[in-house]
Parts: C-alpha cells; sequence; structure tokens
C-alpha cells in the first residue's frame, strides 16, 4: 500500500513531495490517458515554418531600414512625397489583389462552363 500522494510510477527526488517523472520506460500517463506521440516530420515542419518565418522578417526590416528615403509619386489627380518603402509596400499589396482577383475571375469562368 501507498501512502497518500506517492506514485509507485514516479521516482523521489529526495525532497519530500517531489519527484523526476515515470521510473518505467513506458508511455507517460496523465489522469489515465495516454498522451499522443510526437510526430517528427511535423515538428521538423514546425521548425522550418519557423526559420522561414524568422528570415523573412529580417529581410522586411532590412527592407524597410535600407529603403526609408523620402521619393514623389506621380498620381492622376496630385504629387505626394512618401518613403519609398511605403509606396515599394502599396505597390506590392495592390498586385497581389490584382493577381487575386485575376484568379477569382478565371476561376468563376472555369465553374460556368
Amino acid at each position: 500500500m501507498t501512502t497518500p500522494g506517492s506514485d509507485p510510477l514516479r521516482t523521489s527526488t529526495g525532497t519530500p513531495g517531489t519527484t523526476t517523472g515515470p521510473a518505467t520506460a513506458g508511455p507517460a500517463t496523465t489522469g489515465g490517458t495516454a498522451r499522443p506521440e510526437r510526430h517528427p516530420v511535423r515538428n521538423a515542419g514546425r521548425t522550418l515554418a519557423l526559420a522561414l518565418l524568422l528570415f523573412v522578417t529580417v529581410l522586411l526590416v532590412l527592407f524597410v531600414v535600407y529603403n526609408t528615403q523620402t521619393v514623389e509619386i506621380s498620381l492622376v489627380f496630385a504629387d505626394v512625397q512618401a518613403p519609398l518603402v511605403l509606396a515599394l509596400v502599396i505597390a506590392a499589396a495592390l498586385g497581389g489583389l490584382l493577381v487575386g482577383l485575376a484568379g477569382l475571375v478565371l476561376r468563376a469562368r472555369r465553374r460556368s462552363s
């Protein structure tokens, strides 16, 4: 019989009330249910995604730092001055929007025919 608060599957660290983990090589359990196995491929994918996100973030910060000069932009109705990075980001966003809209139009045409 075990004393209240003790777990025969855990080893004692010497300090009362603390344990180090399972004493057996079996799967870890919490509340009677087995923990799901970790998938190395899924973890590698998450690590790769995090590394790619960090890389893109660094590139964007460098892009902003090196493109701070003010440029004059000629619009149809007016001339404005804005930081170069702002002009480039707006142009890229508008380009992406046009590509997305063109994709939607093509998809709608395929569905209707």
